[in-house]
């Protein structure tokens, strides 16, 4: 923030704006510690590798499973591209791959939660009615849109990027195979994984905790500091369809240009259904998470400049029309909340509900993190590295990426965080235990220190 804004915002508006930030924070601390410890436990006990089988076309069955197999993973934007990346790279269908990316981003339980505490159980609803919506208009539009010559173009584009990169699996038989043999009854009274489990949760935390904290901060800003006549002038009202209309258009160009993502975007939705866009144009803007400004540019490292146009096409298609028909929906049956809160957050705190939930789940917390320090202790920890960019969990047998550099792999969360380690951003060397494997014990070598892609 430049010293001209400082001075015009002044030292009390700056204030007044972390402190709403901190309010928002507040009411939506126990439903973050309870949606992330829910999301670890599924990635935990629910197998990557069945989201990689029978998706090879967008029929009825394939999508659903897409779909499920999206509901059950990390909710990070970034994550979703790279593992539908991955689907896609190993024989997916296209769209079916872009169902996962959809669904793991809209219809996780972590995002309701927030959304049920912070904009009240009908924008909560109307996100979980929105996701199918949008799934159904995704295939219909895909199927006519993501095919063809541009896709098989991507595809062969990773396939040759990964032959020229060297692939290798950098994952042990006897390893593989402890974590495709393990029945989930063993898992549920392993220690090691519920210490598994509350990893995966810590890990997301680490890896959204810069869109989290942009998303707050930024909505405390936009609640205070931003006048209610700038959103009239914005957002068109008072016009029936037409404002419905531009107001779906809008919320998604706010979700480019704001660069947050995932859970981050729900504080932000707040502030902007404070500030007088339509129920469905904050719907609109919910699902546009997945066309923020540094997502697109990773779609286009990915597929290339032709395929990604279509895909952020359709994607700002299905997002547009999945608003307007959430909203028109839900305006039909007289569920659109008649009147906007006052403010996005409580103003003070107080001895009620939100409190005693928060400090239940302060000790949630604490036990999954001390669960997560214990790891190795616990037993857990077997075939699982930790991006050492954004701190996320992953699976060594279906890491997005990796770095390979003699005895040792070093695993990404995805071709972004794996850039930028190489860029130099990253926690500096490969420490033991921060992403790294030992491939001593007769595991392929690579010669070189170049990044390994999808598998």
């Amino acid at each position: 923030m430049s010293a001209s804004v400082l001075a015009t915002v002044g030292l009390a508006g700056i204030g007044r704006s972390l402190r709403e930030s901190f309010y928002m924070f507040w009411e939506t601390f126990w439903p973050l510690v309870l949606g992330f410890s829910l999301s670890g436990a599924v990635q935990a006990f629910v197998s990557k590798q069945r989201m990689q089988r029978a998706l090879g076309d967008h029929r009825p069955a394939a999508v659903l499973r897409a779909s499920g197999y999206g509901m059950v993973s990390s909710s990070c934007s970034y994550a979703a591209s790279a593992m539908a990346k991955s689907l896609f790279q190993r024989g997916a269908d296209f769209v079916s791959a872009t169902v996962f990316m959809v669904a793991s981003t809209n219809l996780v339980v972590e995002l309701g939660i927030v959304l049920l505490v912070l904009l009240g159980w009908r924008f909560a609803a109307a996100e979980f009615v929105g996701g199918p919506i949008m799934i159904v208009l995704l295939v219909a539009l895909g199927g006519l849109a993501l095919r063809g010559s541009s896709v098989a173009r991507a595809r062969r584009r990773l396939e040759e990027r990964a032959a020229r990169d060297h692939d290798h699996t950098g994952v042990a038989p006897e390893e593989q195979a402890h974590l495709d043999q393990l029945p989930p009854a063993a898992k549920l009274r392993s220690p090691g994984a519920w210490a598994d489990a509350a990893s995966y949760a810590v890990a997301d935390v680490t890896m959204l905790r810069r869109e989290l904290v942009i998303g707050y901060v930024v909505a405390g800003f936009l609640a205070v500091l931003v006048p209610v006549q700038w959103w009239a002038d914005l957002f068109i009202r008072g016009r029936g369809f037409w404002t419905s209309l531009e107001n779906a258009l809008v919320g998604p160009v706010i979700a480019f240009a704001s660069w947050v993502c995932s859970i981050g975007n729900v504080p932000l939705a707040a502030a902007l259904w404070h500030g007088g866009i339509s129920f469905g144009g904050v719907v609109a803007f919910l699902f546009g998470d997945l066309i923020t400004a540094p997502l697109v540019l990773i779609y286009r490292k990915y597929y290339g400049g032709r395929l990604t146009l279509r895909l952020v096409g359709v994607l700002y298609a299905v997002m547009v029309a999945g608003g307007l028909a959430v909203g028109g929906i839900f305006s039909a049956a007289g569920l659109v909340p008649g009147q906007r809160p006052p403010n996005v957050a409580p103003s003070h705190l107080s001895w009620n509900y939100t409190t005693y939930l928060n400090i239940v789940f302060l000790v949630v917390a604490v036990a999954v993190y001390v669960l997560h320090r214990n790891q190795a202790r616990l037993g857990g920890g077997t075939g699982y590295a930790t991006d050492p960019v954004c701190g996320m969990q992953v699976r060594t047998s279906d890491a997005p990426a990796r770095l390979v550099d003699g005895a040792t792999t070093v695993y990404f969360c995805s071709d972004h965080c794996a850039g930028r380690y190489r860029a130099g951003e990253g926690h500096g060397g490969t420490p033991t235990g921060a992403g790294v494997a030992d491939h001593s014990a007769g595991t392929p070598r690579s010669t070189s220190a170049e990044r390994l892609d999808q598998d």
